[in-house]
């Protein structure tokens, strides 16, 4: 790995570790500047709440940005609408490329596992590039990295709650045994949640809320961009040991004696 690598899917690289969500953005110009700050070349889009014939969307957006769209199935309780949704977004937006969200309720937004499992089966199956978001379970992101998924997506925790990476273990876990990106997606909510996703060994970090609802989002999708960039410096530096004592930065021997 070297400083400057980019994040490589299928065979394809992005400039950018960081991808972007759409969600929440109070406005298509606040959205715009949040976009750029971020240096984002891969954005997410929900299928099931944008029009594509629709003039000034979303998309228009991404196209003046020169963002590359990745339509999403947000939305989504069963396998079956996921996949419709993925075809229908294919057909709409000429890509094969979808990230895979299936739902099991609205009070969590947390995945269902027997649902995303079958549907990523379904779209793998079908041609499709699949980026499921999944929970922190490393088996299932195992699981799923089997299936054929081109990258996996454990959350941090649950979808807007912005309480960071509950559970850092099983991130490395999933980081350790995953031949495939590891993108940390959802919980994030400041800077240092993204740095630290990045030194833990995840490839890249998909947010969303953490900017789109900042008091200045296009602050917050600036400091992301460092810290996904000083996280992933951080993780190829190596970190020193955590040591229960003081260690002296200098040797003792030689020191001047009264």
């Amino acid at each position: 790995m070297s400083d400057t690598d980019g994040l490589v899917i299928a065979g394809e690289e992005l400039g950018s570790r960081l991808i972007m969500g759409t969600g929440g953005a109070p406005s298509m110009a606040v959205l715009r500047e949040a976009l750029t700050a971020s240096g984002t070349a891969l954005t997410t889009v929900a299928m099931r709440r944008v029009d594509p014939s629709a003039r000034g969307s979303v998309l228009d957006v991404l196209t003046e940005c020169g963002i590359r769209v990745l339509p999403n199935t947000a939305g989504c309780f069963t396998a079956g609408e996921a996949v419709l949704t993925a075809k229908l977004a294919r057909e709409a937006l000429g890509t094969n490329w979808v990230k895979l969200e299936v739902i099991a309720d609205e009070r969590t937004l947390l995945p269902d596992p027997i649902e995303l499992v079958e549907a990523a089966e379904q779209l793998v199956d079908d041609g499709f590039v699949v980026l499921p978001y999944t929970s922190d379970d490393p088996v299932l992101a195992h699981r799923l990295e089997r299936i054929g998924c081109a990258a996996v997506m454990p959350l941090g925790s649950p979808i807007g709650s912005g309480l960071g990476i509950r559970n850092p273990h099983n991130i490395e876990l999933i980081v350790e045994r995953a031949t495939v990106p590891v993108i940390l997606d959802a919980g994030l909510g400041t800077a240092s949640d993204a740095a630290l996703a990045m030194e833990l060994g995840c490839d890249a970090v998909l947010l969303a809320t953490a900017v789109t609802r900042a008091q200045s989002p296009a602050r917050m999708a600036a400091a992301m961009r460092h810290a996904v960039e000083g996280g992933r410096l951080a993780r190829l530096a190596g970190r020193i040991p955590k040591r229960r004592y003081a260690q002296a930065s200098s040797p003792f021997d030689g020191l001047a004696t009264s």
